[in-house]
């Protein structure tokens, strides 16, 4: 893997732009752009001056289309994978504490880490092609941190994440919409000018009241979670994921062991 893409921040007038830039992998991210996007979300956390922050793909054919697996072929125990979630948690964590409120815009697919990053975001527009999920039962063979679990249980109920997590189901952009998920769905030709709209739509509210909602429903979304690293040690360290990533790196079908 040479390109390792990169996570780009634009600010202004008030408004910040965080672009996920690898569109010839479908915006899939590399440590590097994890490490870039989590700098940017520090930044982010004190800047008072941003009153909105927008996350987006570049593109037009994904938002981010998970981690790029082939990296994973670096991992050799379970506790690569435990390191790994605690990693992702928290830069998801830094997203959902951002101060100021985040609109998500997705064109496309919305895979993984990607959905994630969407999740942590408190609105999201979103094309009529959209596609949301998490299809690592089908592809990869490893499991989400607990926390993760739960913002999306939040927000597309328990049924559909099962579906996302256990049939490697995805989501469209309908349904996503009906159940609470998108604020709405645009056209292509019209979702800048709808994610402006709603950007100044934010800009022009209280941003203490915003700043301790957001927290609110944070703080009820993931408390008093349950102990779970066994089971991504479990996940991790079973011979179904390395043999999930070898089947990805070699363009194969995996052959499940269960093991």
């Amino acid at each position: 893997m040479t390109d390792q893409g990169q996570v780009r921040l634009q600010i202004e007038a008030g408004v910040a732009s965080v672009l996920f830039d690898r569109p010839q992998a479908r915006n899939a991210m590399t440590w590097a752009m994890y490490e870039q996007l989590a700098a940017i979300n520090r930044q982010l956390s004190t800047d008072r001056s941003v009153r909105v922050a927008v996350f987006r793909g570049v593109g037009g054919q994904a938002f981010v289309a998970g981690t790029d697996i082939e990296q994973f072929a670096a991992f050799k125990t379970g506790e690569d994978g435990v390191a790994y979630e605690r990693q992702i948690e928290a830069g998801i964590e830094l997203m959902c504490q951002l101060p100021m409120p985040t609109v998500a815009v997705v064109e496309g697919w919305c895979v993984g880490g990607g959905l994630a990053i969407a999740t942590a975001c408190d609105f999201r527009l979103a094309t009529p092609g959209a596609k949301f999920g998490v299809p690592i039962a089908k592809t990869l063979g490893n499991c989400l941190a607990i926390a993760n679990v739960a913002r999306l249980r939040a927000a597309f109920g328990h049924q559909r994440v099962k579906r996302m997590l256990v049939l490697a189901e995805f989501i469209d952009a309908e349904e996503a919409l009906a159940c609470g998920f998108l604020h709405a769905i645009e056209t292509p030709e019209a979702i800048d000018t709808a994610s402006a709209s709603l950007v100044q739509r934010l800009a022009s509210l209280a941003p203490v009241t915003q700043r301790v909602s957001k927290t609110t429903l944070e703080r009820l979304t993931t408390h008093d979670l349950a102990e779970s690293e066994d089971l991504i040690r479990t996940a991790y360290g079973s011979d179904d994921f390395h043999e999930g990533v070898a089947a990805f790196v070699a363009k194969r079908p995996p052959v499940w062991s269960g093991q």
